[in-house]
């Protein structure tokens, strides 16, 4: 993805944001089947949330609107979500902005 696409793509996403961010550390789990690939399963935990998702970082690579399944590790509720933001490359991966789909307001276990 060229820079002008990035650049592109961090406004709109910051367009889209809803709720009240909050810095976070909640264990989450990533499933997702990549194109042509086989299912990928990934525990980390958020840097960030709000009602509608959340900001994760990971060695993998995720294309730009991935589907995957997120699950709160703490409450074991499952979420589809979307990948709607891929940011910088840090020294222990890449961020990603991930939209959880119909999400229940109470996903996250924590006041928002």
């Amino acid at each position: 993805m060229g820079i002008h696409k990035d650049v592109a793509h961090a406004a709109k996403w910051r367009e889209r944001r809803r709720g009240v961010r909050l810095n976070s550390r909640v264990a989450v789990a990533l499933d997702w089947t990549p194109e042509g690939g086989d299912k990928q399963h990934v525990e980390v935990h958020t840097r960030m949330v709000n009602p509608y998702g959340c900001l994760v970082v990971l060695s993998d690579d995720l294309a730009f609107e991935q589907k995957v399944q997120l699950t709160n590790l703490a409450t074991r509720k499952a979420n589809d979500a979307v990948v709607v933001w891929k940011g910088s490359m840090l020294h222990d991966g890449r961020e990603f902005g991930i939209e959880l789909i119909g999400p229940e307001m109470d996903f996250w276990g924590l006041e928002l």
